[in-house]
């Protein structure tokens, strides 16, 4: 009963850290507009909704054994939580934005997008956490970060994907074939095997160095209990 009520303050405390953070981009954002009369960066609350679903995917999946014990189920998800991860890191390439004419106030503009971005990765990396749990359960840790790798790496293309060719998530459903015939053409242009691996590599970095902070945590917890 001990366990479960910290499990349950635990996920409290990280929910009410992340609405913290997120509503503080929220108000930077409407001073933004408030001061600048523009609505130019309104995109950004779209673009992190977007990076927002996977961390929403794995809460589910997490907290919902019935979910986990379906195998279509687990596939589908899985499916749908790689489509969208790649949303998380991309809010990075919003930077790109600070060279419009609409971007009158550059230094409040780069402290806006960046902490849109920041909160985008970490839904990202924190989802990332929850999946690499639930993947670990299954299938052993090996497995787990094997998987997270190519998963990382695909997320570097995927930015790709929306950055220079613009495509949505929901487009392998909606416009599958000029999809796949944009990213075979794709694969020929040494730039997207250098973004591919620039930020697929990124994304890895982070996750390795939040698991590993996660975990020196937990071991210092256990000496304490010990």
């Amino acid at each position: 009963m001990k366990f479960n009520h910290m499990k349950f303050s635990n996920h409290s405390n990280l929910y009410f850290n992340l609405s913290l953070s997120v509503g503080f981009a929220f108000l930077l954002l409407l001073f933004r507009m408030k001061i600048t009369h523009s609505s130019f960066y309104l995109f950004l609350v779209w673009n992190l909704f977007l990076a927002g679903i996977p961390f929403a995917i794995t809460q589910l999946f997490k907290m919902s054994s019935k979910l986990r014990s379906l195998k279509i189920v687990g596939f589908l998800g899985f499916a749908a939580w790689l489509l969208f991860l790649p949303n998380s890191p991309y809010i990075i390439t919003d930077l790109v934005h600070l060279h419009s004419d609409r971007s009158s106030l550059v230094w409040l503009d780069l402290f806006l997008v960046f902490v849109f971005a920041f909160n985008g990765l970490l839904l990202g990396l924190l989802s990332m956490l929850d999946m690499f749990t639930l993947i670990s359960q299954r299938y052993g840790n090996q497995v787990a970060k094997y998987t997270l790798f190519k998963v990382c790496l695909l997320s570097g293309y995927g930015i790709y994907l929306g950055r220079f060719l613009r495509f949505n998530s929901w487009d392998i459903t909606t416009k599958p074939a000029t999809l796949f015939y944009q990213i075979a053409y794709s694969l020929k242009e040494p730039k997207v095997w250098l973004i591919t691996f620039a930020f697929g590599g990124f994304l890895w970095i982070l996750f390795s160095v939040l698991q590993s902070v996660l975990s020196l945590r937990e071991s210092q917890m256990v000496e304490k209990r010990g």
